[in-house]
């Protein structure tokens, strides 16, 4: 499941790419993914409006319109948003004052897809369009009062400024979770799921089972600087791929070849040597972690 990693690497190449572009039309092929609009309602609001920005709050990337609408879209396990600009020749119509060598290099449109749900079309002839193939994620049309509320109610960012050591501290201070679902526990901390949950602790050598609040400080700091480089490192890799992430240009993340815990059950610890345990015990999602050298 994607998380603050590969949602900021969607949300930066979108905003790259669909920044000032306006919408044509809305095409709803499975209105299943939808949440706070019908099909109706999604096209109505979409149609005519200007794409002002997109950014990423959680796991959630945002597609913020003009006239305060926005598009919220969870991909979760096999959701991906995926840019086709227009053919060559579209483009060089529409936008004459682009160089020729960019216009030569601009990318065909995607051959049909079924597994595409909803397809925005752009003025321009380019489209975005989101596709999963199991349909477990969501596109959730917001007004800028609903985009508040549901940002209220999540956590501190852990790549902004201001989540600092102590931040940290104060937030899991009065937490009687286990360290790891602290961690993941999306009102606490923003963004972060398993696979960084359980990479953190690792090089933060803490063991995930921990009482959140038995922290001390050092570990507390520890484990701060672990959370942060671990986020940054898989920011500049554009995201972890096991195996269905994609990010817009549909290609794979390349942090997996970084990480010394998640995925690796089994095998020989990095620091110590020790066989690294795998288990669900702790909150039923996978959990890799060594038992000599994560205290």
């Amino acid at each position: 499941m994607p998380e603050l990693p590969e949602v900021e690497t969607i949300a930066r190449e979108l905003n790259a790419r669909l920044s000032g572009r306006s919408i044509l039309h809305v095409r709803v092929v499975r209105g299943d993914v939808l949440r706070g609009a019908f099909k109706d309602d999604l096209e109505h609001q979409c149609r005519g409006r200007r794409i002002e920005r997109v950014w990423r709050r959680g796991k959630t990337a945002i597609i913020s319109l003009s006239g305060g609408w926005h598009l919220l879209i969870q991909p979760r396990f096999t959701g991906a948003v995926l840019v086709d600009d227009a053919p060559a020749s579209r483009r060089s119509e529409t936008e004459p004052g682009e160089s020729m060598e960019l216009t030569l290099h601009v990318e065909p449109y995607a051959p049909a897809d079924p597994y595409s749900v909803i397809e925005w079309e752009l003025a321009d002839g380019g489209r975005f369009r989101y596709r999963d193939v199991r349909r477990l994620g969501t596109v959730t049309l917001a007004d800028d009062a609903a985009l508040a509320h549901y940002c209220a109610r999540i956590g501190v960012e852990p790549l902004d400024p201001e989540f600092a050591p102590d931040r940290l501290s104060g937030l899991l201070r009065g937490s009687r979770l286990a360290i790891k679902k602290a961690l993941m526990d999306q009102r606490i901390v923003a963004g972060v799921g398993n696979i960084y949950a359980n990479e953190a602790l690792w090089r933060a050598g803490i063991d995930p089972s921990r009482a959140a609040r038995a922290l001390r400080r050092d570990e507390v700091e520890r484990l701060h600087e672990a959370l942060v480089t671990t986020l940054r490192a898989s920011v500049l890799a554009r995201g972890t791929t096991f195996r269905d992430y994609r990010d817009p240009s549909n290609r794979a993340g390349g942090f997996a070849a970084q990480l010394h815990a998640y995925g690796r059950g089994g095998e020989p610890c990095e620091r110590c040597g020790t066989r690294l345990a795998e288990t669900h015990a702790i909150d039923g999602r996978t959990t890799v972690f060594c038992h000599r050298c994560q205290r």
